[in-house]
């Protein structure tokens, strides 16, 4: 499965919209769609206002039948043939049935397992669709896409779909709805994408997230919604079932530091169970800068991937504890957030599988080949949580403190601007400089291993030198063997 793909899924089990673009030779059109079982008000409004407000609710042919909803007429004269049924409104809980609320309401309930006809009065505010059996496969209509890509999110086969339009009424295309996805930090893909996709051809990695680039970015800056702009993941957090949220925020508190005040938020992270933090701190006043000025300037963010035995040990076998004083001592005095990710000691192996790889490095693999030969991956981490972390603290852009090019691509992918990234040059050793050349050369991190070392700790730790043909404690194995 693409990148993209897997934000489009990961966007609808969060309750936001995705926008879908069909074929040149057909619409040529562009329609946002949302899951119907996860339908709130802002995000109804939302789709109100950016189409022509004609909401449909696309679901399978059989759900359509249960709930006794028969073709609009008997025979279509559409020469696409989409099949819409009668009208309806929720029996329940509406009021009129044109208000977003009551909308939301009648999608809910059109989405709910166990629906009834009885759910449901005649005519009503809301546009069921047949979609066919075969889905995109069969017909390559958003009817389709909306039951297909609500299927394989996981959640009920009931979408909502409304076809964008610009502000003068005329149809939005292509370009157009591109640029509105850059702007209010959507995701857009074409069915023929989703096709393949789901035929199993998949679509080119490079491609997809270049698309995710393209259509994603961020949403709008903390302090600065109104009515009638889109809302940001942390506010539909509330409508979405708490398995489908990535991170749970488990509380916050003041944590003073020898570099400055932070304040530390908890969070529980609901796919892996580790448990992650942010250290937050207070961007100072800037004087010449307006305070919307500082609102949208981007945040400097570090993500950081738990090391116990360079942060609290000292080793010099990698750079991970200057790195994460470094970054300390610039939020500190700047203002930003330090996302520390558990879970991703050793690239992601544990803590134990680590020493284990160290002892192949001490008989001559690196810090890569060690990893493989354990049985690994080279690198095992994933950013969701991070990118979730900074979504939910309304971090949407940012100054990305790496050296690591795949921190910022993440970030990317999930709808975080990256406006511009700063290496983190520090800790280099002759201990560790085989270690960041690897990184440099094999891993395509940002480290210029070609300049001189810095100049020794205040400790003086005496270098063991080990033959490394000499077979390793923990395999019998040697890089020849």
């Amino acid at each position: 499965m693409s990148v993209l793909l897997e934000n489009v899924l990961t966007a609808l089990r969060e309750g936001r919209p995705v926008l879908v673009a069909d074929s040149e030779d057909r619409e040529n059109e562009v329609d946002a769609i949302l899951s119907a079982q996860l339908a709130t008000p802002r995000w109804v409004g939302w789709m109100v206002r950016r189409t022509s407000g004609y909401l449909c609710a696309p679901m399978p042919g059989e759900l359509a039948d249960r709930l006794d909803l028969p073709l609009m007429v008997p025979r279509t004269q559409d020469t696409l043939r989409t099949a819409y049924t009668v009208s309806v409104d929720a029996a329940q809980g509406v009021t009129t049935g044109i208000s977003a609320s009551d909308r939301a309401t009648t999608l809910r309930a059109l989405a709910e397992p166990d629906a009834a006809p009885t759910d449901l009065i005649r005519p009503g505010h809301i546009l069921p669709l047949r979609a066919v059996d075969g889905g995109v496969a069969q017909r390559p209509g958003h009817t389709e896409a909306a039951v297909d890509l609500c299927r394989t999110a996981g959640l009920a086969p009931v979408g909502v779909i409304g076809e964008l339009v610009r502000d003068d009424g005329e149809v939005m295309r292509l370009d157009e709805a591109r640029e509105l996805a850059r702007t209010e930090g959507l995701l857009l893909l074409t069915i023929d994408q989703l096709a393949r996709e789901l035929a199993g051809e998949g679509t080119d990695r490079a491609d997809a997230t270049a698309e995710v680039r393209n259509a994603a970015a961020p949403g709008p800056a903390e302090g600065t919604r109104d009515a009638a702009s889109a809302p940001g993941p942390a506010d539909v957090v509330t409508s979405v079932p708490a398995a489908d949220v990535r991170v749970e925020h488990t509380g916050s508190a003041r944590l003073p530091t020898r570099h400055g005040l932070f304040t530390i938020h908890g969070y529980r992270d609901r796919r892996t169970g580790a448990d992650h933090v942010a250290l937050v701190a207070e961007r100072p006043a800037s004087e010449g800068s307006t305070s919307s000025e500082q609102a949208t300037a981007p945040a400097l963010v570090r993500i950081h991937s738990e090391c116990l035995t360079g942060e609290a040990f000292g080793s010099n076998r990698c750079e991970c504890g200057p790195q994460l004083e470094e970054a300390l001592r610039r939020v500190a005095e700047s203002g930003g957030a330090i996302v520390y990710l558990r879970g991703h000691e050793g690239r992601g192996i544990g803590l134990l599988e680590k020493i284990a790889a160290y002892d192949l490095q001490d008989h001559g693999f690196d810090t890569l080949t060690a990893n493989i030969e354990r049985g690994w991956e080279a690198d095992l981490r994933e950013y969701g949580a991070a990118a979730a972390i900074l979504q939910e603290l309304g971090l949407w852009h940012v100054d990305l403190l790496t050296n690591n090019p795949r921190k910022a691509d993440a970030l990317l992918e999930s709808g975080i601007e990256v406006v511009r990234t700063t290496r983190l040059l520090v800790g280099r050793t002759p201990e560790n400089d085989q270690y960041l050349r690897t990184k440099a050369v094999m891993m395509g991190h940002l480290i210029p291993v070609d300049e001189p070392l810095e100049a020794p700790t205040e400790i003086d730790i005496p270098t063991t030198t080990t033959d490394p043909t000499s077979a390793s404690t923990t395999t019998g194995r040697t890089p020849q063997s």
